[in-house]
């Protein structure tokens, strides 16, 4: 299987995040069989609000923080790569990884593109594949 390698931006947001995401990032970089990407980490009120303006995300920053807006950042977004918005089976196979990985370190991870953790993806009214964020 091949292993994928994070490059130096991805280290560099990997790095904003809570010690408990690089440790779970780090176990799916070991596990994954393909390229991915971290795509945010900490992220500041004014990209939150410029996310929730564009309908990204449902935290605007200002009367909500999200968990992307703390420090170190308790949230992750991750795709593919090369990123292809279309492939959805293979978002689907890093959320599997991520949430298995998760589970093998004991962390309590939430999954965009399952929002109430009941396991079911086909009942989401808002779907953030790339978001991970720790919970508990």
């Amino acid at each position: 299987m091949q292993k994928a390698k994070l490059g130096e931006t991805s280290i560099k947001k990997l790095s904003t995040c809570h010690k408990d995401l690089i440790k779970l990032i780090r176990l799916v970089e070991k596990r994954v069989p393909f390229d991915f990407t971290v795509l945010e980490g900490a992220r500041t009120i004014e990209r939150q609000k410029e996310l929730f303006d564009q309908g990204k995300s449902k935290i605007d920053g200002v009367t909500h923080l999200g968990r992307h807006n703390y420090t170190p950042s308790h949230a992750i977004d991750l795709s593919p790569y090369p990123i292809d918005w279309g492939d959805l089976r293979r978002f689907m196979v890093l959320g599997g990884v991520v949430l298995s990985c998760a589970n093998e370190l004991g962390l309590t991870v939430r999954w965009g593109a399952d929002w109430d953790m009941d396991g079911d993806y086909r009942d989401q009214n808002f779907n953030d594949l790339p978001h991970f964020e720790l919970r508990g």
